[in-house]
């Protein structure tokens, strides 16, 4: 990565506050409600103009077609679901018409439960976000008969089914490493960062991602305005095991999801500017699919190369919508601890602002 690029980022602190502004702002899955109004404000302040759906958020700028920028704004959680009962949010049985188990989160989430013990939570009100009390997660299991996870909390015994709890989080930095449940409120906040310094395209924050309903959302917006593109660029995490293994490469691509192969012609032009800008770059099937090898010699049985809310997309629009993913390498999925590379959160931004913002302040 030249210096040039470094350079042109000065002003990174200025993300970096807003990234810690939006993480204080709770968003589990199916209660995005009140986030969903947070960034709504922030666009309206800046003059772009927002149409706000159920389940999704879409800004305009005054370029609508130049760029489509999507990411999802839900963090995983916890929901009340019963007297002093308390379960993992993604994974209610209302949610599972849209999951097909073959996920990222669906198959790391059982794996992780022990690492959520002594994590402070905090309830609100799904509507307005109104603080309605802490608590401390004491137990979580796998309850096999309803396959979620179920929680034990002291402190939030008074909540009604329904209420939302999301996990207590601030944003911590160790030197290059920033630390927080990033997923994916980062992808959000660069969306944003984007649109203070000179974005004017569109970008559509959508809801219920972790529960897989969130393409819906996008698919329906562009088939009731008639719209279709080749060029949307879905913004997300991509987990790792080990930071050897994420530092390998500053971004993350796809060349295809188990529902689709992606064949926008952005995803040619973002490997070619990758290699001419020195940022490393991976593609995640490719890694899962050779990590696959090693498994089956282990004996072991192998892993989903995932499903995307991109692939969703192309597959349920027969393939009208058309786009790439851009994914930023963490460790500590899914939990208060997941960790990124900062050169890799700069190595986005880089990428989108030399694509799409023509006098660059970043």
């Amino acid at each position: 990565m030249n210096a040039s690029f470094l350079n042109e980022q000065k002003n990174f602190n200025l993300f970096l506050d807003l990234l810690k502004q939006l993480i204080r702002v709770p968003s589990v899955t199916g209660a995005e409600h009140s986030f969903l109004l947070y960034l709504k404000r922030e666009l309206d302040e800046l003059g772009v103009k927002t149409e706000h759906y159920d389940g999704l958020l879409v800004a305009i700028g005054k370029e609508p077609e130049n760029g489509f920028l999507s990411a999802h704004i839900d963090r995983h959680g916890v929901i009340c679901t019963g007297p002093n009962e308390f379960q993992f949010a993604a994974f209610l049985a209302k949610n599972r018409s849209d999951l097909r188990g073959n996920s990222l989160s669906e198959q790391t989430f059982q794996q992780i439960s022990k690492r959520y013990i002594n994590q402070g939570v905090h309830a609100y009100d799904p509507f307005s976000g109104s603080y309605l009390g802490t608590g401390k997660i004491k137990d979580a299991f796998l309850k096999e008969e309803i396959n979620n996870l179920i929680f034990k909390i002291d402190g939030l015994s008074h909540l009604l089914p329904g209420t939302p709890i999301a996990f207590i989080d601030k944003l911590k930095q160790d030197g290059n490493l920033i630390s927080a449940q990033l997923d994916n409120v980062i992808s959000a906040a660069i969306i944003l960062f984007l649109y203070q310094n000179g974005y004017e395209g569109t970008a559509f924050f959508t809801a219920q991602e972790e529960a897989g309903k969130s393409w819906r959302y996008i698919n329906e917006w562009f088939k009731k305005n008639k719209v279709s593109t080749d060029k949307l660029i879905v913004l997300d995490t991509s987990p790792y095991e080990s930071r050897q293994e994420a530092d390998k490469q500053m971004v993350v691509l796809r060349n295809k999801d188990v529902n689709a192969r992606f064949k926008s012609p952005l995803l040619d032009e973002i490997k070619k500017f990758c290699k001419k800008n020195k940022i490393t770059f991976s593609c995640k099937d490719k890694f899962i699919t050779e990590k696959n090898k090693k498994r089956v010699q282990e004996g072991l049985k192998p892993i989903s190369i995932g499903s995307t809310e991109l692939g969703r997309i192309i597959m349920e629009s027969n393939k009208k919508i058309q786009g790439t993913t851009l994914q930023i390498p963490t460790t500590g999925y899914h939990t208060v601890d997941e960790t990124a590379n900062i050169l890799s959160v700069k190595s986005i931004i880089f990428i989108l602002s030399s694509f799409y913002i023509k006098t660059k302040n970043i």
